[in-house]
């Protein structure tokens, strides 16, 4: 059985995984949330495939917490805090959480490196073509680094060597256990981060994938 928890706004639902960091989806109400975390969990496998982890074919679900949404959720990203992420995270789960964020960050690479600069535009004309999408997954983590405790600029595209470097920033702080609480002060718990840095790069990989004339890797 998997353990997913509700965050629930007003007008939008986002349902997450608590073991699968990354794995969570929108809907309009609880039943569209979760049917929609089902339908990306064959999008979702391949990522953990990669990180070496099995994803189970059909995973059966159930709701462990319902927490309340915020401004933060409406706009269209999680910010939902369930009672699982204040449990301490051990060496072993630290090494999971970074294996699936390193997962995540190289199907996004090689997926950027087929996609067209130019994507189709949504149904009202909106979203970001290829290169100002990367810049924005750059820029989000970089601040997402400062809620962990960390401070580093956004790198430019294209500086391969600031780019890892960020990345490396972020591994090596996720990768530590910790005893639950927030990593800074004012900050992010170890579990809500890795699961907002994977959720991140994964949701704008899945966009890519679909605003893109590249058939998209499944």
């Amino acid at each position: 059985m998997a353990e997913i928890y509700l965050e629930v706004g007003k007008k939008k639902v986002f349902a997450g995984s608590v073991e699968w960091p990354g794995w969570g989806r929108f809907g309009k109400s609880e039943e569209a949330a979760i049917e929609a975390l089902t339908a990306y969990g064959p999008r979702y496998a391949p990522i953990a495939t990669a990180a070496g982890f099995k994803f189970p074919a059909t995973p059966r679900l159930s709701v462990a917490e319902r927490v309340p949404g915020s401004a933060t959720t409406e706009f269209g990203a999680p910010d939902g805090r369930p009672q699982s992420d204040a449990q301490p995270v051990t060496a072993a789960v630290a090494a999971r959480h970074t294996k699936l964020l390193q997962a995540a960050w190289a199907a996004f690479d090689a997926y950027a490196g087929t996609a067209p600069e130019e994507l189709r535009k949504g149904p009202r004309g909106g979203g970001r073509d290829r290169d100002k999408m990367i810049g924005h997954v750059l820029e989000s983590e970089a601040a997402y680094l400062r809620k962990i405790g960390v401070k580093r600029r956004p790198p430019a595209l294209g500086d391969g060597a600031a780019i890892d470097e960020l990345r490396a920033a972020a591994i090596e702080t996720l990768g530590r256990p910790s005893d639950g609480g927030p990593l800074t002060e004012n900050g992010w718990t170890a579990r809500y981060a890795a699961r907002r840095f994977v959720w991140h790069v994964l949701d704008h990989l899945w966009e890519m994938q679909d605003r893109s004339d590249v058939e998209a890797a499944q």
